[in-house]
């Protein structure tokens, strides 16, 4: 359900899938090829705007609100995610259940396991792999994990495209 508040209406692009069980309202916008997946909720009633790059996918579950954010592209948010922070980096993959509070800003190609909660107002430089409550850097993304992030992110654009092509 895509829904406008307070005047302002989210913007998807046309190659986006935004599945008809997720909810989307206000100052929001979606890029090129990206998902939102059922249950997901993307509230835009801030100040300013939440802006998703292209290629991102938003699963299942996962929470979406902020003010002023901004999502790189090729971003893989996984289930049941709470998103409530500033930036995220281009390449960033958010594990299932992870929690990234207020002001937070994550690098490019960080990686945030599951379970994880990255606490408010923290600076993720690129490429680190956090994990714990509360989050700690324990070290750099691997080049495998680097390229399986990658992989998330393509498969995702892909089997939006499909449900898009199917009329779901």
């Amino acid at each position: 359900m895509i829904r406008p508040f307070k005047g302002k209406s989210p913007k998807v692009a046309p190659t986006a899938w935004v599945s008809e069980f997720a909810y989307v309202v206000g100052d929001v916008e979606i890029g090129e090829y990206s998902s939102v997946w059922p249950g997901a909720v993307i509230r835009g009633d801030g100040e300013e705007k939440i802006v998703i790059g292209n290629y991102v996918n938003i699963q299942e579950g996962s929470v979406v609100h902020g003010d002023g954010l901004v999502i790189e592209d090729n971003v893989t948010i996984g289930h049941c995610v709470v998103v409530h922070c500033k930036h995220i980096g281009e390449g960033s993959l958010l594990g299932n259940n992870c929690t990234v509070l207020f002001r937070v800003r994550l690098g490019r190609e960080c990686l945030i396991a599951a379970n994880s909660v990255v606490l408010s107002r923290t600076e993720i430089p690129d490429r680190s792999f956090v994990t714990g409550v509360p989050g700690v850097i324990k070290r750099e993304v691997t080049a495998s994990q680097s390229k399986e992030m990658k992989g998330t992110a393509v498969e995702n654009a892909d089997l939006a495209q499909e449900y898009l092509e199917s009329g779901l």
